[in-house]
């Protein structure tokens, strides 16, 4: 195996583990001047598929192509992250099982649809309008309301967190007394005697004669 840093022509195996249906070996330089450890993988090349697009034009089965497909039908939704690769093998697989050294786009295409529709349903609908090339809104409409008749949250899509309305949950209980919610004592009303300007007057007098008398 060669280098992919310095060229060298030779390398050696140090580690080997099976990784879904490839092989990952670790592998380091036998160069002394180099001495840097990579990772390669190995997959089992099976006999030559092509594809026929819908122009007549024929060319090679591309897994990265496929999985690039599938992986921009399921952007940004709840699915777990090995969901698409896992996908796409079941697709690989069912194809060179089957025998043809030739398949059409449009069946592939349906191989997939089929399991995005157990998957994901938006992922399905993304990716339904791009091969079934929906002409109006009501072939799309016609899709959706198919879809939604059956539509079922799968394992492979995420749990979301949700709050609990339980009847345990939603017991009512007395809140507590605050600042504004505590009751005050009324206030008893403090009566000051009023004195009329004529008793002041005479209660002035008096006064002054009993300093007088004294």
């Amino acid at each position: 195996m060669r280098c992919p840093f310095c060229g060298f022509n030779d390398s050696k195996v140090v580690d080997s583990r099976d990784v879904d249906e490839s092989i990952r070996r670790r592998r380091e330089c036998l160069n002394p001047d180099c001495a840097v450890r990579f990772t390669t993988y190995e997959r089992v090349q099976a006999v030559a598929l092509f594809v026929e697009k819908k122009d007549g034009t024929r060319e090679e089965f591309s897994r990265q192509k496929l999985l690039a497909g599938v992986r921009t039908a399921c952007e940004k939704r709840p699915l777990a992250p090995t969901a698409v690769d896992a996908l796409v093998d079941d697709v690989e697989q069912e194809l060179y099982k089957q025998g043809d050294p030739e398949v059409k786009t449009t069946v592939i295409g349906e191989m997939v649809m089929a399991r995005l529709r157990n998957l994901d349903p938006i992922a399905y609908v993304r990716f339904a309008s791009v091969y079934r090339q929906f002409t109006d809104l009501a072939d799309l409409q016609a899709e959706l309301e198919s879809l939604a008749a059956a539509a079922k949250p799968t394992a492979a899509q995420l749990p979301l967190s949700a709050p609990d309305f339980s009847a345990t949950s939603l017991r009512l209980r007395p809140a507590a007394p605050t600042t504004r919610t505590r009751t005050r004592r009324p206030v008893r009303p403090v009566q000051t005697p009023v004195v009329e300007i004529g008793d002041r007057r005479s209660a002035d007098t008096e006064s002054k004669r009993e300093r007088r008398a004294k």
